[in-house]
């Protein structure tokens, strides 16, 4: 009887590391803070909220493209976004025709905010668990890390 290639092996553990993570956090719930369920953010607006802090200050016609809808679109989004105060606008400094968008401080304590709601979380998970634990949870994150940076630069090598 011939042993299963690693491949196989590991498209059998690969489903079995999402599920437990599906039944942790139905398990602890998803934590969603009050005023997140009060907001009047639409989704289309997190989502740019996301980006622009993810690529930093850009153009409307890559925000646009990034999110697969008209400039239009976007621009109306951001042009909501400018009301609320969460997003600026400036012009390019090489092309004064060109609209770069940016978070605003208030923009950015929102993303903040969803950051260390994420980590508070994180830290639930992880408070209790012995030192060998917590030092085996750190392996895990370490592997993670270094399987990340190994596909963005195979992805940058093939652009």
């Amino acid at each position: 009887m011939s042993n299963p290639s690693n491949n196989d092996t590991n498209s059998n553990l690969i489903p079995q590391i999402l599920q437990a993570s599906v039944d942790i956090f139905h398990t602890i719930g998803l934590s969603i803070p009050p005023e997140w369920l009060s907001s009047d953010m639409t989704v289309a607006q997190l989502r740019i909220l996301l980006l622009l802090h993810t690529d930093g200050p850009s153009r409307m016609s890559s925000i646009a493209a990034k999110l697969g809808i008209a400039v239009s679109t976007a621009t109306g989004i951001i042009d909501n976004l400018v009301k609320k105060d969460l997003v600026g606008r400036g012009a390019d400094p090489e092309d004064r025709r060109v609209v770069i968008c940016f978070l605003s401080p208030p923009g950015r304590q929102i993303i903040n905010s969803i950051w260390l709601q994420g980590q508070s979380q994180m830290e639930y998970l992880l408070n209790g668990l012995s030192r060998e634990q917590l030092q085996k949870a750190k392996e895990v994150a370490d592997f993670l890390l270094v399987n990340v940076k190994s596909k963005l630069k195979k992805a940058e090598n093939n652009v």
